[in-house]
Formats: C-alpha cells, structure tokens, sequence
C-alpha cells in the first residue's frame, strides 16, 4: 500500500502546486505509515522529477508517451488509474487545479474511490477514520467531510500547505506505461495555446497577481497594470466586466465564473469588490487594495489597502517596487 501523488507538469517544470501536493502526501504517507509515490503529467524532466525527494517522494512514475504533453482527459485518467493500481495506492493526492478538477471525478467512478475537493489541511486519521478539512461556500465556511472506503481522493486547495525542501534528497525515477492507445487519446485536442501573462507567468500558477477592474478607465490605460506586473514578476489579471466589454481577454478574467487563484499576493487595481471576484482570490495570502472609494467593499477583505486614483498610486507603487528591486 502507498500514497500516490499526481505532480503537473510544464516545460519541464513541475508545477508550484504540485510542490505543495508533493508535500501533503508525503505527511500522508507519514501518518500512515507507509510511502508516497508520484506519477507526472504533463512535459517533464527526469532530472526535476527527481527533485521531489526534496517534498518526501521516494519513487516517481514517468510515462513518456509524447501525447501527454498536454492535457487529454481520458488519457491521464487511465494512466493516473493504472498507476494506482500497479502500487495499490489507497489515497491519491492530486491538487485541486483544472487538470485536478477533470480527472479526479473521474478516477473517483474508475477506482470506486471518494473524493474530496478543495481540501485545505491535513487529514485526521485517528480512530480509524479518515477525516479531511474542506472549503465550502466559496471560501466562506469549512467542512469536515468523513471519506469512507478503501480508496481515497484529497484534491487539495493551492496555497494551503507549504511546500517542505528537503536540499540533497532525490527520488527514483522509474519508467512507466500505461499502455495508452489512440482510442484513449481520441478527445485531444486540435491546437493548445498556452496564454501567458506579463513576464511570461501563467496566471493560475503565479505567486503575485496584478488585477484590475472598470476603476482602470478603459484598455488604454492598461499599461499601468502591466508595468507594476513586470516590475514584480507577477501575472496580469482582471474582473469580469472588464473582460465582458473586452477591454482585456477572457483567460485573465478571476473570479467565480473565471479562474480561482491562490498567489502570496494579489494587488486589486480600482475593483470593487462584489462577492463573485472575491471567491475567486479570497485564498490569496496577502490582499492589497486600490481604490479612490474608502466604502469599497473591497477594503473588508483587503491586509492592505490604499485609498487614491489608481490613475495616480500606480506609477508611485511601480517606481517605489522598481527601485527597491
């Protein structure tokens, strides 16, 4: 028996979140008493795959069938299902991103397995149960959900646990197949356009977000946004109606109806504040406001908050961030 852990990939790169999942199931392997081990998604290298010793992976699982590459949702599903079973993993751990999302209802039906999503700490595995913490009602309550059966899945919320860096330890790296066929890889898709943001970050991976709403005045003056983004290494983002007049594009719009993210920092540039952005950054570990309204909603959720014209704070903040970097 083993905890198997998905890791995501990119560009060779394990993914932030990943890290963070690599970590929660090694603590789980821990409290269990036995051993974590990953399988990798997406395009990696063996040299970074190894790296996960560092997070308390002792062995990871490495198809390199090219098609993998890029998500296809019945593909990674067998591969996640058929790695399961060859090491008779009773918990997989998998974070609860949009690849997470996909496959994890599905392993659920394939491995008669339960699932739990959004789980933001560690399970409570005393008296014989395992028990697991999860957001509910968009960040604003939590659960304690009992997962019952002999397999078991923790989609795990980013940013709640901290990636551990053990320097010096590796892990196995193993090669793997999973026997994937063209009939597995039928809904890939055509084309993948991968939509990076200021300084090449991707949005749902980045550890700042630089955000604005209608208070920005028009795209025109999205130059500001982009210019404090670079200076901080940080993605750009925006609210939903700023993307419904299409003053930007609909891949940066965050939210409940957008994309949820998770960063360390997350700066709302001259947005309000309505109930429907903040589900989507709410897990965001530090919030900085602008906004020349004091009654901003906004401000009641905000660790820092800044009242001015955006117009105006943006350069200053972009010139102070520049010069102390």
């Amino acid at each position: 028996m083993s905890v198997l852990v998905v890791v995501e990939c990119d560009k060779g790169e394990v993914k932030k979140s990943s890290l963070e999942v690599a970590t929660y199931g090694a603590q789980v392997a821990a409290q269990l008493g036995t051993t974590a081990t990953a399988i990798a998604v997406g395009e990696a290298t063996e040299a970074n795959l190894a790296k996960l010793g560092e997070q308390g992976i002792t062995k990871v699982l490495y198809d390199k069938e090219p098609r993998l590459k890029d998500f296809v949702n019945n593909a990674y599903t067998k591969l996640i299902a058929t790695a399961a079973q060859q090491e008779d993993a009773k918990v997989i751990v998998l974070a609860n991103s949009n690849i997470g999302a996909a496959v994890g209802s599905r392993l659920a039906v394939r491995l008669g397995a339960s699932l739990a999503t959004n789980v933001v700490e560690l399970p409570r595995t005393d008296g014989g149960q395992f028990v697991v913490k999860r957001g509910a009602f968009s960040g604003k309550a939590f659960a304690d959900v009992v997962l019952s059966g002999d397999k078991k899945i923790v989609a795990v919320k980013k940013n709640s646990i901290e990636a551990q860096h053990a320097a010096g330890k590796t892990a196995e790296v193993a090669a793997f197949s999973a026997q994937l066929t063209d009939a597995d890889f039928a809904d890939a898709p055509k084309q993948v356009i991968m939509q990076d943001q200021a300084g090449g970050v991707l949005l749902p991976e980045a550890e700042r977000v630089v955000s604005g709403g209608r208070g920005m005045k028009g795209p025109e003056n999205w130059g500001l946004i982009e210019d404090l983004a670079k200076a901080l290494g940080a993605a750009t983002a925006c609210s939903k109606p700023v993307s419904d007049v299409d003053w930007r594009p609909h891949h940066e719009h965050v939210g409940q109806t957008g994309i949820t993210v998770s960063p360390n920092l997350y700066i709302a540039c001259g947005i309000s504040g309505a109930i429907q952005h903040l589900a989507g950054v709410n897990s965001s570990k530090v919030i900085v406001v602008i906004n020349k309204d004091p009654e901003a909603p906004f401000f009641k959720a905000a660790d820092y908050g800044i009242v001015g014209d955006v117009m105006d704070v943006l350069p200053k903040l972009t010139a102070a961030v520049k010069e102390l970097g």
